[in-house]
């Protein structure tokens, strides 16, 4: 098995999943889409994809890989857990400050002044974004931050 056989399996399996769950939410019409319509597409195109690089992808062997990077991934992967578990209690600014100055200072080893001002940009320039100027609801958390 190489690795683009193995990654577009799993991405295959993914996109089903999504499919599968957005069958649940209306799809409404072409001249007047529901709220599942962008799901499915992006499934649907996610799915053509995937199966395009299962079936016709090469490259390496999946077990000639050496898994030197593991604990990065392990710590992005982690980050991102409390990011999505903190997201309603913390807060949309207070979460996205803190998961990627985690990120930026201890899992890239920036400095921490960059780590700082590219979190508090971030968190900041999107909530703006998208709670001003596009009117989304995004959570407060318990500080209202």
């Amino acid at each position: 098995m190489t690795v683009d056989r193995a990654s577009g399996a799993a991405f295959a399996v993914f996109s089903g999943l999504v499919l599968w769950e957005s069958s649940k939410i209306p799809f409404g019409t072409l001249a007047d889409p529901g709220p599942g319509a962008l799901p499915m597409l992006l499934a649907s195109v996610l799915l053509a994809c995937s199966l395009f690089v299962m079936l016709l992808g090469s490259g390496e062997r999946l077990d000639a890989i050496e898994w030197s990077e593991w604990r990065h991934g392990a710590a992005i992967l982690g980050t991102l857990a409390f990011m999505a578990a903190a997201m309603e209690t913390l807060g949309y600014r207070a979460t996205i400050f803190g998961g990627l100055f985690v990120l930026v200072a201890f899992v890239e080893r920036k400095g921490w002044i960059a780590a700082l001002i590219f979190a508090a940009a971030f968190a900041f320039g999107t909530y703006g974004v998208f709670h001003t100027l596009l009117r989304v609801q995004l959570p407060r958390g318990m500080f209202g931050f």
